[in-house]
């Protein structure tokens, strides 16, 4: 696990992507990065909303993934990180959810900020079915995550696809339908194992 310095755990919503960065934070003592979704303020109102809020949401969210990734990844330069987001993701999401016009405009901040922030030594990337991330979305009860839709799930999935492809990160990607990592302590090893024969 040591030759893997910073590592990023991904996948759509509702993939598990924060259950497994915690655990491995826990299992390896590694310093934490979580995304701060909770408090960003134009997240239930896209919701409700997508055509009015998606810009400032996916500025906002810019922002906020620049000042977390880059305080920590550069002030902490021998610390061991995982992570439930890549920056990579900013860029995929709002290809989803703004307009043509808006992205052009979004894509010239992101191109000037992602130079900044350091990329992962690993991505694992956790492939789950949609119907199984409706489930999970589901069960957790976010009132503002009730109405997204399978067609939306399926868009960010593609743009999982094109970021992973493309990006010539290291990603291990792990077929997620059938593990519960809380509930059978064997399928978190055997993700561990993944990593570390990887």
């Amino acid at each position: 696990m040591e030759q893997y310095k910073y590592i990023v755990v991904e996948g759509n919503i509702g993939s598990g992507k924060t259950t497994l960065a915690k655990m491995i934070s826990q299992e390896h003592k590694r310093e934490l990065i979580l995304e701060e979704f909770a408090d960003n303020t134009f997240l239930p109102q896209f919701y409700n909303q997508p055509e009015r809020y998606a810009f400032p949401l996916e500025l906002s969210f810019l922002a906020e993934r620049y000042h977390q990734l880059k305080k920590k990844l550069t002030e902490l330069p021998h610390q061991s990180f995982v992570s439930d987001y890549l920056f990579d993701k900013s860029l995929l999401f709002a290809k989803v959810n703004l307009r043509e016009e808006e992205f052009g405009l979004y894509q010239t901040f992101f191109d000037l900020l992602v130079k900044d922030i350091p990329k992962p030594d690993l991505v694992i990337y956790l492939d789950k079915d949609i119907a199984k991330l409706q489930a999970n979305i589901e069960k957790r009860g976010r009132p503002f995550e009730k109405d997204i839709s399978d067609r939306y799930l399926e868009n960010i999935q593609l743009g999982y696809e094109k970021v992973l492809t493309e990006s010539g990160l290291n990603v291990l990607r792990i077929n997620s339908g059938e593990l519960d990592f809380v509930k059978n302590e064997s399928h978190f090893k055997k993700v561990i194992n993944r990593i570390l024969t990887y």
